[in-house]
């Protein structure tokens, strides 16, 4: 059964995070739909445009991870929209992967409760943001249970590459990894 992966762009999203983690899932075979979260072409954080398959609104199929991209602009846009919250919340509700890297896990994850007793990581300095019961990790990209978080754009391949381990398996991440010199 083919996995399916689903990816939110906001504007002002960092484009590396977005377009690394895009590549390397549809490298892996991974069914990967884009939504922009209110238009289909979304700009990033360095003003690249990006052409999403679909408008948020408009995405009615199943998935079996979420992946929310970082930039500073980019993760408080998507934290201001109730539509997102509440696909986060299902996808939490319904133990489905969520994937978060950069400022996403701090302002996204952290106010809707996903990050209350778990391990993550985020781009530096914003830890601060994270509830008090959540355990702040160093690490490059982080996994508890069905939450994946990583640092930032320089980890945006290791990240993409533990999320396609997730969804098919490692020995598929370990190849691919060999492949991208990674």
């Amino acid at each position: 059964m083919n996995k399916k992966a689903l990816i939110i762009l906001a504007d002002g999203f960092e484009e590396i995070e977005a377009v690394c983690v895009i590549d390397i899932l549809r490298r892996a075979l991974i069914h990967t739909t884009v939504c922009g979260m209110d238009k289909i072409i979304i700009t990033g954080s360095h003003n690249i445009k990006i052409q999403a398959d679909k408008i948020l609104s408009e995405f009615n199929q199943d998935f079996d991870v979420l992946i929310l991209p970082g930039g500073s602009a980019g993760a408080n846009n998507l934290a201001k929209s109730k539509l997102v919250s509440q696909f986060i919340k299902k996808a939490h509700h319904d133990n489905k992967i969520i994937a978060a890297i950069c400022a996403s896990p701090a302002v996204v994850l952290a106010p809707l409760g996903i990050l209350n007793l778990k391990k993550a990581t985020c781009y530096p300095g914003m830890e601060n943001s994270f509830p008090a019961t959540t355990e702040f990790r160093k690490d490059s990209v982080v996994v508890d249970d069905e939450l994946i978080t990583s640092r930032g754009p320089a980890t945006a391949i290791e990240f993409a590459l533990k999320i396609a381990g997730q969804l098919t398996n490692e020995n598929m991440a370990e190849d691919l990894r060999k492949k991208l010199l990674a």
